[in-house]
């Protein structure tokens, strides 16, 4: 036969005494929502923002084309050659307003313990050697880790050249039109 709980009375026999001692509870609670409240998602007025300082957004950073003046964006021949020179790796983002592009490791098929990663900016809508800088990073594999190892100082500069001959290719095969 189930059995039914009974409210449990204190020593004295007083309910009324066995529910003083939970005085606490109702207090607790009221802390608690009071606590939320302070956590509501209300709109807050525009004196409790600070307002934005993004100083980039007055720069249009496409990449339409190579004109002397330096109004942002990239150079878009600079911007094709980097992408046709490297295709041969796997491109992990490739941002044409930024000019960056950023590749994935790339291991070469003759190469089984070593693998490469390139990071590309393109800083100009000038077609000019400066407007690029790229990063050749290089890992080994020890065992079963990757641990990186520095490349041949001249491969970023091999790879930059190649970049810039196409770039003028490019550029020429436009009728050396800037846009």
């Amino acid at each position: 036969m189930p059995r039914r709980l009974m409210p449990c009375r204190s020593a004295s026999g007083s309910a009324a005494q066995s529910l003083r001692g939970m005085s606490w509870l109702p207090t607790a609670a009221l802390l608690g929502l009071a606590a939320l409240s302070a956590c509501s998602s209300a709109p807050k007025s525009v004196g409790d923002l600070t307002a934005p300082r993004n100083h980039l957004m007055a720069e249009d950073r496409g990449a339409s084309g190579g004109e002397d003046k330096l109004k942002g964006g990239v150079n878009a021949y600079l911007w094709r050659a980097t992408l046709d020179t490297i295709s041969f790796m796997p491109v992990a983002t490739a941002d044409a307003e930024g000019g960056i592009i950023l590749t994935d490791w790339y291991t070469p098929p003759a190469a089984h313990d070593e693998r490469f990663k390139i990071t590309a900016f393109i800083l100009d809508r000038r077609l000019r050697s400066d407007a690029l800088r790229l990063s050749v990073f290089r890992q080994v594999k020890q065992g079963t880790e990757w641990v990186d190892t520095p490349a041949a100082g001249n491969t970023a500069s091999d790879i930059g050249a190649r970049i810039l001959s196409r770039a003028r290719k490019l550029r020429a095969d436009n009728g050396n039109r800037d846009n």
